[in-house]
Formats: structure tokens, C-alpha cells, sequence
């Protein structure tokens, strides 16, 4: 039998990191995985897949529109639509190869197979017809998650589907239910919508991201309706099912998606994307061999060092629940492993970026507007619009808006909020502030390359800066 210092089972962006971080430290590492290719559903089904996606779109026909309109795309049916999944698969593969090429660099044994617990240091690999056990003086469980598929709905990966199908769909429909306006939800909705496809999305709440800062929502809501998009929020699903279509309504298929609504609406489109909640794959893991055990939703419970109840077993990434990003993910693989070998690290969570990829794109870091308010923070709001700024007129976005959130006693930036080109980028700059308890007046002081969008946080400044003046 094998012996090992880190076993992995799975190679997404947890276990990919945890791996290469243990193997740095000179311990033996190998990683489990169950597919084919290596990467989880971060490279193969979601993030990736889905930014490859975003960005083809964004570029389609050579453009680089930030708020496309639908008419920018009537050209954009099936055809395109394909090679708009042929730019994906590529950017799929490169990432792959390039997963195998850092673990084969750094002496990581990749095993293809199931992996299963036999106990707290014992995985068995089964691969076909054959099994083999590998002992490990640690686990890390980095398993993800996978769609949520409630047993009362006709999946068909047709008119049907999850986040997983939608990107093998050979066509592009007119018209698209989206149910869940989760981050999966309001990123593909945005999508399609861009792509021209009539898209409908419903949520059970009265906003889409309820975690995001709400000026921030409000605004994605209000250009995503401007782009064509019907939102139904506050509206829940109680049926979904597949109906005949009727003879005019006919695309590439007989079939059609209705969603019957709590209200008593009846909705109808091509087909429908299911995107409510992920369930952690956990249920063919044998948990119960090392005394461990998910909760309903297939998540695992651990402490601040990713630590689960069995000392010798980690488990990191989607598999422990929000905020279930891949970045974070990656860090708390690294942790992990640090943590299990030893190594001095220093983790910063209140300082998580956070991306929604949508269009147009979202990001934030720190704290939001309501947090402050609920915890009796006092604080001022600097604005930042695009249109204010010379390269938001190069760039022809005129919707974009950065957001500071200061402090109004010590002028110490305690959150910074994005929307339009760019976003998930500038907001790095926030962060690095946030992180070294910069005050609002470095960015008063500090000279900006021109013309850039990183003018914005200047802009802000000045803005926070005028209301901290009629306090």
C-alpha cells in the first residue's frame, strides 16, 4: 500500500492548491479524481466554462460592447452559438493541461478513479474494474458540489436543465426561463440576454444578490430590464414541467418549459435553467467509515483551519458552503494545508473579494452599506460614476459606478462596491487599501495614471470627502 503525507480527493481549485502547497513544503501528495480531466467543476463546468463564455460574447463579432444589446446580436443564432462553445472548449482544454503540467511539475501523483473512505488515513481508489488503497497521515476532502436536481422536476438537460447542460446545448433558444437569481442564475440570465435570447429570470426574493450591496443590485436590475430582460422578484415556483409546444412556437424542438408560479402566473419559454442551490458529492464518499457525516445539503462542517471533527481529515472549498467562490477556495486549500503540516500562514477573511460575473460585471470587497448600518457604524458613501471618468468615455459605459464606504470619524475606507468594465479588477485596489487601513485621503493625495478607470476611487474620494465636510 501506498503510504503518503497528503491525500487529495479532488482536483478543483481546493485540491489543486492544497496539493501543490504541500508538495512545496516536500511532502508526498497525490490527488483523486474521479473524472478524466482534472480541474472540478471550476474548469470543466463552471467558472471557467462560464467566463470563457461571458468573454466570447462580450466579443463577438469583434466587439467589445460592455452593455450589448440584443440587436447588436441577431446574427447570433445557432451557428455562432457554436462557436462560441468552440472558444470555450479551448480556453477548457488549456486550462486542464495547464493543472497536469503544475502537479506533474511538483511531484504530485494524479490517480484517476473514485475515491472512498476506508477510515481516517485510508482512501481506496476504485478505477473500472480495479481497486487500490493509498494510506495517508492526512486527508483533504475537496469534492465540490454539483446542481441541485429536485426529485419533482423532468430534467432532460434539453428543456430542462441545470448549469451543467446549458453549456452542451447545441442551439440557442429564443427564449429561456432562468429560476434562481443566485450568482449561477444572474450570470447565465445576463448572458443570454445579451445573446438575445428572451430571457425571464425569477426569484424568490425581492432582489436579485441578496449579499451585495443593494445600491448595487438595484442598479444591475435596472440594466438588465433596459437590455430586454423580464425579472420576476419575489415570485416562487411551485411546478415546472414540459409541455407540448405549439406549432408557431416551435424552434429545435416539439417541446417547451412551464414554470407555474406561487401567484398563479403560468410562464412559458424553449427551455428552462434550474439554478437554485448546489448539493456538496459527498453521498458516495463513505463519510460514515471515518466518522464523519454531511448535512442535507451534502456540506461538511469544519473550524477555522478547515479542520473537520476527525483531526486527520480537511475538507475545503464548495463541499463546506458559502461563499463557495473559486478563489476562496484556492485559499482555503492552501490553509489547509498549512495548517496540517505546520507552516506559519495568515488568512484575511474579512477581506475576500467577491466577482459576479455577470453583465454587466459586480464586485465588492469589505463592508456593505446595511452591515455598517446594522452595527451602528457611522459612516459616508463616495460615488464614482463612469461617465464622470475620461476612460468610461473611451470605453463607451456610461452605467458603471464604484462605491466608498468611509468611516466618518477615523476616514478609514471600510468597503468598496463596483459595477460596469472592469469591475472584478478595480476592485484589488480597494482591497490593498482596506488591508493597510488607508484612510480616505490617500486616495485624495494619490495621482492616478489618466485616463484610467482607477480614477474612480479619486473621484470617490473627493465626493466622501465634500459630505465629511457638512458633518
Amino acid at each position: 500500500m501506498a503510504h503518503y503525507d497528503l491525500c487529495v480527493i479532488g482536483s478543483g481549485p481546493a485540491g489543486y492548491k492544497a496539493a501543490i502547497q504541500a508538495a512545496k513544503l516536500k511532502k508526498r501528495v497525490c490527488v483523486v479524481e474521479r473524472e478524466r480531466v482534472v480541474g472540478g467543476a471550476a474548469i470543466n463546468t463552471g467558472t471557467i466554462p462560464s467566463k470563457a463564455l461571458r468573454e466570447a460574447i462580450l466579443t463577438l463579432n469583434d466587439r467589445s460592447v460592455f452593455m450589448p444589446r440584443a440587436t447588436d446580436f441577431t446574427s447570433a443564432r445557432n451557428e455562432v452559438f457554436q462557436g462560441l462553445m468552440g472558444r470555450c472548449a479551448r480556453i477548457i482544454a488549456g486550462e486542464i493541461d495547464l493543472i497536469r503540467d503544475h502537479l506533474a511539475r511538483n511531484g504530485v501523483d494524479l490517480r484517476e478513479g473514485i475515491g472512498r473512505l476506508v477510515d481516517a488515513h485510508t482512501v481506496e481508489i476504485e478505477r473500472e474494474d480495479t481497486r487500490v488503497t493509498v494510506n495517508a497521515d492526512n486527508i483533504l476532502i475537496a469534492v465540490g458540489t454539483r446542481p441541485a436536481r429536485p426529485p419533482n422536476i423532468p430534467f432532460d438537460g434539453r428543456t430542462i436543465l441545470t448549469s451543467d447542460e446549458l453549456l452542451e446545448l447545441e442551439y440557442l433558444p429564443h427564449s429561456m426561463l432562468v429560476v434562481g437569481g443566485g450568482v449561477i442564475g444572474t450570470e447565465y440570465a445576463s448572458m443570454l440576454s445579451a445573446l438575445g435570447v428572451k430571457v425571464t429570470l425569477i426569484e424568490g426574493r425581492t432582489r436579485l444578490l441578496d449579499f451585495v450591496d443593494s445600491e448595487i443590485t438595484e442598479a444591475l436590475q435596472y440594466h438588465l430590464r433596459q437590455n430586454g430582460m423580464t425579472l420576476r422578484l419575489g415570485e416562487k415556483v411551485t411546478k415546472i414541467e414540459q409541455i407540448e409546444a405549439p406549432e408557431r412556437a416551435r424552434t429545435a424542438d416539439s417541446t417547451m418549459a412551464q414554470a407555474t408560479l406561487e401567484s398563479g402566473k403560468t410562464l412559458r419559454a424553449d427551455c428552462l435553467l434550474y439554478a437554485i442551490g448546489r448539493q456538496g458529492a459527498t453521498d458516495d464518499l463513505g463519510l460514515e467509515n471515518a466518522k464523519l457525516a454531511a448535512d442535507h445539503r451534502g456540506r461538511i462542517k469544519v473550524n477555522e483551519h478547515y479542520q473537520t471533527e476527525v483531526p486527520s481529515i480537511y475538507a475545503a472549498g464548495d463541499v463546506i458552503g458559502f461563499p463557495a467562490l473559486a478563489s476562496t477556495s484556492m485559499e482555503q486549500g492552501r490553509l489547509a494545508a498549512c495548517h496540517m503540516f505546520g507552516e506559519p500562514c495568515h488568512a484575511v477573511p474579512e477581506l475576500l473579494p467577491y466577482g459576479i460575473y455577470a453583465v454587466p460585471e459586480i464586485s465588492m470587497v469589505g463592508w456593505t452599506e446595511q452591515r455598517l448600518t446594522e452595527e451602528g457604524i457611522p459612516y459616508e458613501a463616495g460615488i464614482a460614476q463612469y461617465r464622470e471618468i475620461a476612460r468610461g468615455q473611451l470605453l463607451g459605459d456610461d452605467i458603471g459606478m464604484l462605491k466608498m464606504l468611509v468611516h466618518q470619524e477615523t476616514r478609514h475606507v471600510l468597503g468598496v462596491h463596483a459595477i460596469g468594465t472592469g469591475a472584478t479588477e478595480l476592485i484589488h485596489i480597494g482591497q490593498a487599501a482596506i488591508a493597510f487601513k488607508a484612510t480616505v485621503d490617500y486616495f485624495v493625495d494619490t495621482v492616478f495614471n489618466y485616463p484610467t478607470l482607477a480614477e474612480c476611487y479619486k473621484v470617490a474620494a473627493y465626493n466622501a470627502v465634500n459630505k465629511l465636510m457638512c458633518i
